[in-house]
């Protein structure tokens, strides 16, 4: 564990953009996570958890609290026949490949997709019609009595790009996942195709900051329709041209907002999404809800 006092937050989300927080918690497992949010809590000092940072908008004046970050670079996964137990703080990406190498179908969807499993379980991280709920087998939290539960998922009410993991307080440290014998060539060509795919129309965050996806795809307004793509609604309301100071929208995905120069803060960021926002409910009547989280203060 490791606790760096007035971290600016830029250097742990994608975006690359942010304040300070009053300090920075970093937590590589869920032993440090365990003692670090029994610490703060005796303190009676509130935290903001987050993972690998990939799915925020940090303000520029920052956050006045202390963050917890529990996030790791070390892939901790383990298999149990066709079962994968995996470490709340490890990469996401790194468990669809590790999944491919052990022969096992079922979340290929993930790749590519940047966070920690924890964070990916949190938020029912998906694509392509999948989603991690649909392989969790349990889940193990820190609860804020400070017991550690490994849980069965129904607990937590999983829904699109939704569960009720942060609203009950809980922390994920380890799941869970059953997935289903499969052969190793054809799993890792199709991983090979996924990323392909993805590098085709997704900025690479690494290179090109972004939070990815911005906001969620629209509801069915049936019970027998699907969803549709909020990028198509963006596409059609004209939004692609569209810049704020350094921030601009993604050339190759309307629903992709980019730090697309080094003077881009988040307060550029956050005008143009509400311009996207807005030009959608202007053609279409229809209100966007945003999948990226603000944090910190943002002008309404």
């Amino acid at each position: 564990m490791r606790v760096a006092p007035g971290a600016r937050l830029a250097d742990v989300t994608t975006f690359r953009l942010g304040g300070p927080c009053r300090a920075l918690v970093e937590c590589p497992d869920a032993r440090s996570l365990a003692g670090a949010v029994t610490a703060l809590r005796a303190a009676g000092l509130p935290f903001l958890l987050i993972g690998g940072g990939s799915n925020l908008l940090v303000s520029d004046e920052g956050f006045a609290g202390v963050v917890v970050r529990l996030a790791s670079d070390a892939p901790a996964f383990r298999c149990d026949g066709e079962e994968i137990v995996a470490a709340a703080s490890a990469p996401l990406d790194a468990l669809a490949a590790f999944s491919v190498r052990q022969a096992l179908e079922g979340l290929l969807f993930a790749s590519g997709i940047p966070g920690t499993v924890g964070g990916a379980v949190a938020g029912n991280a998906g694509a392509f019609g999948e989603d991690v709920s649909g392989r969790l087998v349990s889940v193990t939290v820190l609860d804020p009595d400070g017991q550690i539960r490994e849980e069965d998922p129904s607990r937590f009410r999983f829904a699109y790009r939704h569960s009720e993991i942060p609203a009950q307080g809980a922390i994920v440290t380890e799941v869970r996942l059953r997935l289903a014998s499969a052969g190793t060539g054809p799993l890792a060509a199709e991983r090979d195709r996924i990323l392909a795919l993805r590098a085709a129309k997704h900025p690479d965050w690494r290179s090109i900051p972004t939070a990815g996806s911005f906001f969620r795809n629209v509801e069915p307004t049936s019970a027998a329709g699907r969803r549709q793509a909020a990028g198509w609604f963006l596409e059609q309301a004209g939004v692609k041209s569209m810049t704020d100071g350094g921030a601009r929208v993604y050339e190759k995905h309307a629903n992709i907002v980019v730090k697309g120069a080094p003077d881009c803060t988040a307060a550029d960021v956050d005008r143009l999404t509400r311009r996207m926002a807005a030009a959608v409910k202007s053609l279409f009547d229809l209100t966007l809800v945003p999948e990226v989280r603000r944090i910190g203060h943002f002008p309404d």
